[in-house]
This record gives C-alpha cells, structure tokens and sequence, in this order.
C-alpha cells in the first residue's frame, strides 16, 4: 500500500511541475521597489500565487529598448506574461501575436486610435482622474495657505488626468465653499529622479504650495521627502519622530507641509506628513487578468477601463492623517463619491477641460 502511496505522489509531483501555470510580469523602468505602480501590479501576481497557486517570475526593465527582448523572453517560458505600463504598449502588441498561446495582460496600456488589440490581450487603464478628484477636495480643504501643488512626471494620458482630477476637485471645494484655493503645477518630464521631484516640491513650497500631489512615480518619492524634510522643520522635530508627536504638533501650530501619493497606497513611507495617496488598484487589475487567462472560457480581450463605480480607484482610509481631518470632509467626499458613481458628477480628464467644468448644482444631505 506504501508503495502504491508513493508512486502517486511522485505522479502528482511530476504532473504538477510539469503543468505549473506560470505568469511573468515584466516591469517597466521603475522596476520593483519603485514604492508606486510596479510595486503595487506585483502584489497582484504575489496575490494570485498564493490564492491560484500559480508559478510567478519577475523580469526588470532598464530602459525602454529593454521591453522587446523582455515581453519576448517572457513570453518563450510563461502561460501568462503581464506588460506594466503606457511605454510598452506598441511593444505589447507587436510581440502578442507572435505567441499566440500566451496570454497577455496589460496595465495600464491602452490602444492608440485605430491599433488593434490581439485576441490572446486584455488591458485594463483607469480613470484617474476619478481618484485624484478627491485628492483635491481633501487638499483644499486641508491647506492653510490657500495653495497646492502638483508635480507630474511625464505628461502623458496616465499622469495628466491625475492633474485633471485634483484640480476638478480644487475647483468643486472652492465653489461649494466659497473659497480661491489656487492649484500650481508642473512636471519633471521624468519618472525616475527622486532628488529633482523634491527640488520641485520644495520650489512649489517656497511659492506658498503647503500640499503637494505627486504623479510621478519615483520621482515623486522626492516629494513625499520634501513634505517630510518641511514638515519635521516646521514642528522642530527629528525626521523619526513618533506620529502622535507630529499630529500633537499640527494642532498646536495649525498648519503643516502635506504630500499626497499616487498609485498605492503611499501613506506609510512618512506618516503624518503623507496626507493620503490617490490609488488605483493595478493590484486588483492584475489578479482579475491572471485569473481570466486561467481558464480559456473566462479569458475576454479588449480593454477594460475601471473606475470609482467599479471601485478601481480610491483614496487611502489616511490611518495615520485621518484625525487630522474635519468630519465633515468624509461626509463631504462620500456623497459626491455617490455622486460620481451615479453619473451625476462627471470629472474632466484633461486639465484642458478645467476651465469650462461647470460645478454642477450640489447640496450635502447634511
């Protein structure tokens, strides 16, 4: 019986090793430890081996001449490779249908006008526009200087629309309140050099911008440093100093330097001086896709966008910020959330649009 035991399990070992569902997930020039959307599309693949139990690899791009023999290699050793961001969106659909067997999933890749997405291809792109408005409303409701800022990286779809959100909420506050928060913006035209996002953040800071929103990847880790470096020097503070030590601070003085994270959830990378992070969920974008191409009956191509209504963007709950904040700003941002959801409020996409937006007529139940 022992025998018989044995050899059935060395079956089950050979069958598994031989028939392990692997995804490969290819990382644009961030690469992981980019604290943002590399980092935050990898908890998604971590998430789907210990849920799928699939096979998973991690192959890091360099530079952007990199994607080709990286899609490509992947594609030679996996069921499943997953294509992170914009750049690599002609490379995707080139290398695709060579490997007709594999399935591709792409984040935050969408077709240009007329492209053709391959039939072995699912995209998902995000409103983020839809994340970053509430990102505004909090900062012009929590500046104390009538100032915020805004520092992109490259301008491209992905990251303007995250400063046509944060301004649409600027906006919705000032004519709800009656308030002339003004907005200052400006890009690095580079996500990987954190000392410039910070020299960015504090120019923006020295030109009166308590509260900065970064959407550029690594280098808006410099932001979150410029906030922090402000912020403990406000308060005479250590950069290491306890939360209740800075929240205790905020209340004496009233006023404090703010950074607000994209992407993930970058709150912990400097508590109480991280106001909250306009997420989008890649995480969840990545395991949905993993798990569609798992079974050839559930796979759906094409492009799938997702939104506040189909919780794919949100703020951070603020764990270490909320009780920093006014009730009244969560009473606030949860009914135009609904709003937003119902169709009832429509947020530009493009900052082009910012100046003809037209608040809509809005009364809190309140």
């Amino acid at each position: 019986m022992k025998k018989y035991f044995s050899v059935f399990f060395v079956v089950l070992f050979l069958f598994s090793t031989i028939f392990a569902f692997k995804v490969t997930m290819v990382t644009d020039v961030g690469g992981l430890g980019d604290k943002s959307f590399n980092d935050g599309t990898w908890q998604g693949v971590l998430r789907a081996k210990d849920e799928l139990g699939v096979e998973i690899a991690v192959i890091q791009s360099s530079e952007q001449t990199d994607y080709l023999p990286n899609l490509s290699n992947a594609a030679r050793d996996s069921d499943v490779v997953i294509a992170v961001g914009f750049m690599m969106t002609d490379v995707l659909f080139n290398v695709a249908p060579q490997f007709p067997d594999v399935y591709f999933v792409g984040i935050d890749i969408e077709p240009s006008p007329g492209q053709i997405v391959p039939s072995n291809v699912v995209c998902y792109v995000f409103n983020e526009h839809e994340s970053s408005f509430p990102a505004g409303y909090l900062a012009a409701m929590m500046t104390k200087t009538g100032k915020v800022g805004f520092i992109g990286g490259v301008p491209v779809p992905a990251v303007t629309k995250f400063e046509a959100g944060y301004a649409a909420g600027v906006k919705v506050y000032n004519e709800l309140h009656n308030e002339d928060v003004q907005v200052i913006s400006g890009y690095a035209n580079t996500f990987n050099d954190p000392a410039l996002g910070k020299s960015l953040a504090l120019t923006q800071m020295e030109n009166g911008a308590d509260i900065v929103f970064h959407a550029a990847g690594p280098t808006g880790n410099g932001v979150i440093d410029a906030a922090k470096e402000r912020g403990s020097n406000l308060y005479n503070l250590p950069k290491n100093a306890p939360l209740e030590q800075i929240i205790d601070k905020y209340y004496e003085l009233d006023k404090n330097f703010f950074a607000i994270g994209v992407d993930v959830d970058q709150d912990y990378m400097a508590p109480g001086y991280v106001l909250t992070s306009a997420m989008k969920r890649v995480d969840t974008a990545a395991f949905e896709g993993i798990q569609s191409a798992m079974s050839v009956r559930t796979f759906e191509s094409g492009v799938f966008r997702l939104g506040m209504k189909e919780d794919g963007v949100s703020i951070t709950p603020m764990k270490y910020t909320r009780s920093m904040v006014p009730i009244r700003y969560f009473v606030e941002i949860e009914y135009l959330k609904k709003l937003i959801k119902e169709g009832k409020l429509t947020i530009p996409s493009d900052p082009s649009q910012i100046g003809s937006f037209e608040v809509p007529e809005i009364t809190f139940p309140y």
